[in-house]
This record gives C-alpha cells, sequence and structure tokens, in this order.
C-alpha cells in the first residue's frame, strides 16, 4: 500500500511539474520566435514577461464556454481532454533511479501510448464538423500512418544495442560512450520524425494556417484550445527527454539533462522560426520511398553489428 501511495505521489508531482515546465517552454519560444523576427517578445507582465503564460491561461479558461451548433457535442469536447491525458500518461515511463513505475517493459508502454495520440486529433477535426478540421484531422493520418511505421523500425535499432525494453538501460548503456557518436543516421532520422509526430514546422499539415485557417483546432477556444496547446508542448519536452535517454546517455539525476532537453527543444524552436513548411507530397515520398527502406537497412546492419 505505501508503495501505491508513493507511485501515486510521485506521478501526480510530475504531472504538475511538467505543466510549469510547458508554460516557461512557451516563454521561451515565444522570446526565440520575437529575437529571431528583431523585435522583442513577451516583456511586460511580470519580469521580463515571465508570468505571460500563466495570465494567457488564466485568460483562456475564463473564456466563454461555446460550441458549434452542428458539431457532436460530447466528442467535441472529450477529444482535447483525450489528448492532454496521452500527453500526460506517457510521462510515467520516466526512468527514475529508485523504484516507482520504472519497469522494464517502458519502451514498450511508448509505443503503445504515442500510437493512440493521433485519435485526439482525429476526434477533435471530426466532431467539429467544418470542413478545415476535416481536411486538417484527414491529414494527420495519413501523416501519421506514413511515418510511424520507419520510426518504430528505427528505435527497433537501438533496442538491439542495449537488449533491452528498459529507458533506463539505455542511459546505463552510455556511461563510456554516447550513442549519438555511432547512430548520427538514426539520431537524425528519428528527429526528424517527432518533429512529424509533433506536427511542427516544417512538418504541421494539421494547422497549416495559411491553407487550413489553423486546421483541426480551428472551431476550439478557451479551454479546449488550451488543453490541445498543452497536450503539443508536453510532448515536444517528452521528445527532446527520448532523444536524451536514447542517444545522449543522460540520467535524470544530474543537471546535464536538463541542459539537453532545453537544447533540443530550443532546436525545435529554432526549426519554427528558419524553415518553411514542407509540401505534403514531399513528406508522403520521404516516408514511405526514403525512411521505410532507410530504416529496414539500418536495422540490418545494427542488428548485425550488435551480436
Amino acid at each position: 500500500m505505501e508503495i501505491f501511495f508513493l507511485n501515486f505521489f510521485n506521478c501526480l508531482i510530475m504531472s504538475l511539474f511538467s505543466l510549469v515546465g510547458v508554460a516557461f517552454l512557451v516563454l521561451m519560444e515565444r522570446k526565440m520566435l520575437g529575437y529571431l523576427q528583431f523585435r522583442k517578445g513577451p516583456n511586460k507582465v511580470g519580469v521580463w514577461g515571465v508570468f505571460q503564460p500563466f495570465s494567457d491561461a488564466v485568460k483562456l479558461y475564463t473564456k466563454e464556454f461555446f460550441f458549434p451548433c452542428k458539431s457532436n457535442f460530447f466528442i467535441y469536447w472529450f477529444s482535447p481532454f483525450l489528448s492532454m491525458f496521452i500527453s500526460l500518461i506517457i510521462w510515467f515511463m520516466f526512468p527514475y533511479t529508485l523504484i516507482v513505475v520504472s519497469w522494464k517493459f517502458s519502451i514498450l508502454f511508448m509505443f503503445m501510448v504515442m500510437s493512440f495520440s493521433v485519435y485526439g486529433v482525429m476526434l477533435s477535426g471530426w466532431s467539429s464538423n467544418s470542413s478545415y478540421s476535416l481536411l486538417g484531422c484527414m491529414r494527420v493520418l495519413a501523416q501519421s500512418i506514413s511515418y510511424e511505421v520507419s520510426f518504430f523500425i528505427l528505435i527497433l535499432s537501438t533496442i538491439f544495442f542495449t537488449k533491452s525494453l528498459s529507458i533506463y538501460s539505455f542511459c546505463k548503456f552510455q556511461n563510456l560512450n554516447y550513442f549519438f557518436f555511432l547512430m548520427i543516421p538514426l539520431f537524425i532520422m528519428i528527429f526528424t520524425s517527432f518533429l512529424a509526430e509533433l506536427n511542427r514546422t516544417p512538418f504541421d499539415f494539421s494547422e497549416g494556417e495559411s491553407e487550413l485557417v489553423s486546421g483541426f483546432n480551428v472551431e476550439y477556444g478557451g479551454a479546449g484550445f488550451a488543453f490541445i496547446f498543452l497536450a503539443e508542448y508536453l510532448s515536444i519536452i517528452f521528445s527532446s527527454s527520448i532523444l536524451c535517454w536514447c542517444f545522449l546517455g543522460s540520467l535524470t539525476m544530474n543537471f546535464i539533462f536538463f541542459f539537453k532537453v532545453s537544447f533540443l527543444t530550443l532546436i525545435i524552436i529554432l526549426i519554427r522560426g528558419v524553415l518553411p513548411r514542407y509540401r505534403y507530397d514531399k513528406l508522403m515520398n520521404l516516408c514511405w520511398k526514403i525512411y521505410l527502406c532507410s530504416s529496414l537497412f539500418l536495422l540490418l546492419f545494427y542488428s548485425s553489428i550488435s551480436i
């Protein structure tokens, strides 16, 4: 019983601090995008604009409750909570050093939860009963099917080195040498696949403002939009953490881990400010004709040298 309460308390603390981390990530993104465009970001609310994300959250959660008259009401308001829940529950695979929920099959748990992430976007777009929302969710479905096959094969290539499905094993195996230096092609391809998983630039086809008027979430405002927004940025922090555990060998007990996560998150933000949106048919060609073939060859190569 004590272990159960310890697990519950630890997961609660993890969820709360993850949400606080999202607030400061949003502030960093707005600051970086501002300086990239030769202007200042938020700098009025609090010292250097520190309280700007919290004031935005108060504004969103106190806005008027409304919904499109022809929408599917229950699914329309349930789907943002589903996206938020999926982005929070995936943090339960966090590799704690002592006990709690660091189990042997955390990689398998990550695959299972990530495969559900598309349902929140799909239900949001379909239940809004809007043509722009429907086009956005259809793009997400086609996009997820195309890159997730190669993405899982790429992760499987790293598992051949550790012979384990535990994230903690990845950290222990990289005490002397990072997997990044052994698997630079894998790192680049997985990082690109994460950009597509997160619907971030240059693969933000579900939210293509110039084509879809914000895409699948165009009908959402207030609390619904806030939950979708939090789910996306929680996934950004999680993807940076996964890359650190799998390729940069960082245990969670030192300051260097948080520095590496911040650095990878900064790269994702810089990509948004620098690169234009990719063309949709080129993403399909990239995933099916290049990444899938390359991932299969890399799987054979790394499985052969790891024996």
